[in-house]
């Protein structure tokens, strides 16, 4: 890990260490993905099913999850896992619903304005799988948009060497309400629900975190279909002005970098002292994690130390980088905490690690990261709900506001707009 120093180290370099990191343009992945989007625009489902052959599985026979698959999950599936998965959805669930907004109308005198609310009529979800499974990132993005009314929900995901979806995936899609589950993945999978194939229905919106192809495949559709957000890799920054446990810390540090070598793990620290401590356990837990070489090359590339003079700069550095995960782990977080201004997920005090909120708190998990939380926030019921405003004129309103609005359109240049205004004052009837 990198270590810096506030007064002894540039300020500027401790910035460049915590802040966004550069994004390069990868040609070869951008033409991939262009090919595959035109391949699928082309030949529809047999262009899926071939590049899920090709990328994911030999064995795959069918892009479409029949039933029967799915009730076989739930026999895979242990008592355990599947009572881990119920509590979520219902956790996630109740948080979410809490976000519901109503319908809105202000009458005033001659004028009604106003906004209505509705779901988006059909969402896709996009979950990571294949090598590895991901039921909390099913949950995390199919419960709020089911609270938020969205009737239709269809779900991605890549197979299994073996040709099938993972078990854990196929419950947790069905315990938190997916209507249609497809095994496509990669730009393919991005692709069918953007423009819809025979078999994969054309969606408003997709959501969900993916690898490189699946992020430039929504970077490209966007605009055709609406998207969540481009997500970059999981990052964690750590907090503390020396009351954290360095053991504590460490873990949770060693946890976020285990997701993928390109993962963020960060330390802010106004103690030197724990700061070294901490390094020496990661030294040691090291040894117990499974994915150690993954892990090396996520604290070799992109792990930082900052060791702050106080807690100001501390917390001013924090909210530079506006990390995906922030985590308290400080003496008095409650107190710190209103001047947190940027994070996707906080995380208050030392027992509240960052993997309760990956997979049982209730908040989804899909945060913005690399510095994006400066402008932008977690998946919400939010984004799966579309507004229409609402306005109505009498002829009397209309007749007192119909200065400012020749005013206004002459300044611009448009003149028919003033006079589709003033026309309706010479009409004899007024419209209702």
């Amino acid at each position: 890990m990198k270590i810096f120093e506030t007064g002894r180290d540039a300020y500027e370099e401790i910035c460049k260490a915590l802040g966004p990191q550069a994004t390069t343009f990868d040609r070869s992945v951008a033409e991939a993905v262009a090919a595959i989007i035109a391949d699928v625009r082309s030949r529809g489902d047999q262009a899926v099913l071939e590049y899920g052959r090709k990328f994911d599985s030999p064995a795959l026979e069918s892009v479409a999850v029949e039933e029967a698959e799915v009730e076989a999950a739930y026999q895979e599936v242990g008592d355990g896992l599947l009572a881990a998965i119920r509590t979520a959805k219902a956790n996630i669930e109740e948080f979410h619903r809490r976000q519901l907004r109503n319908s809105w109308i202000d009458a005033q005198e001659g004028r009604l304005l106003g906004q209505i609310i509705r779901p988006l009529d059909r969402v896709g979800v996009y979950a990571p799988g294949g090598k590895a499974s991901y039921p909390s990132t099913v949950l995390m993005s199919v419960v709020p948009a089911r609270v938020a009314g969205v009737s239709e929900i269809a779900l991605c995901a890549p197979a299994q060497a073996d040709g099938r979806m993972s078990s854990a995936m196929l419950v947790a899609a069905r315990e938190a309400g997916a209507g249609k589950v497809f095994k496509a993945g990669g730009a393919q999978a991005i692709a069918a629900m953007a423009l819809g194939t025979t078999i994969v229905p054309r969606v408003d919106k997709i959501v969900g975190p993916g690898n490189p192809y699946v992020t430039e495949a929504k970077r490209q559709l966007y605009g055709l279909v609406g998207i969540d957000m481009l997500a970059g890799p999981s990052e964690v920054l750590v907090l503390t002005d020396g009351a954290a446990d360095p053991a504590l810390v460490a873990a949770d540090l060693l946890s976020q970098a285990e997701h993928a070598e390109d993962s963020r793990p960060m330390l802010i620290t106004t103690e030197r002292a724990l700061a070294h401590e901490v390094l020496n356990e990661i030294k040691k837990q090291k040894a117990l994690c499974s994915r150690g070489e993954i892990i090396d090359k996520s604290l070799g590339d992109f792990g930082v130390v900052v060791i702050c003079r106080n807690i100001d700069e501390a917390i001013e550095l924090a909210n530079y980088c506006a990390p995906e995960h922030l985590e308290l782990m400080v003496s008095d977080p409650w107190q710190i905490l209103p001047r947190i201004r940027n994070a996707g997920a906080i995380m208050i005090g030392s027992d509240s690690t960052v993997s309760i909120g990956d997979y049982i708190a209730g908040p989804s998990h899909t945060l913005p990261t690399n510095g994006t939380a400066r402008f932008s926030s977690p998946l919400c019921v939010d984004d799966f709900l579309k507004k229409s405003s609402i306005i109505w004129y009498s002829r009397a309103a209309l007749a007192e506001a119909i200065k400012h609005i020749e005013d206004l359109a002459l300044a611009e240049g448009f003149d028919a707009h003033a006079r589709a205004a003033r026309m309706r004052l010479s009409t004899g009837k007024e419209a209702t």
